[in-house]
């Protein structure tokens, strides 16, 4: 069985697999599920990034199809070196 946040993690990703028609054109609400699947798996290893979320602007911008920008924000050197080393260990460094 899997933990709940990992039981949690798959049933978002799922959702927004299913959910989204085209992934060059994600609606608002794809674009929220994914800010939350990132929120959940970044949480599955202790980082949380506080400014974590949707660009509006990029959907007020004269591109079309909408750019669809996830915002990352800023976050501290210990949150900054913390998801380097798990993007290291991902990528089997």
């Amino acid at each position: 069985m899997q933990p709940p946040h990992a039981q949690a993690q798959a049933q978002a990703h799922a959702q927004a697999q299913a959910h989204t028609q085209d992934p060059d054109r994600p609606t608002p609400y794809d674009m929220t599920l994914c800010v939350e699947e990132l929120r959940d798996a970044l949480a599955a290893h202790g980082i949380t990034l506080p400014s974590l979320r949707v660009d509006l602007p990029s959907f007020a911008a004269a591109y079309r199809p909408p750019a669809g920008l996830i915002a990352l924000g800023n976050c501290n050197t210990a949150t900054a070196r913390k998801l380097a080393e798990v993007v290291r260990k991902a990528a089997g460094h």
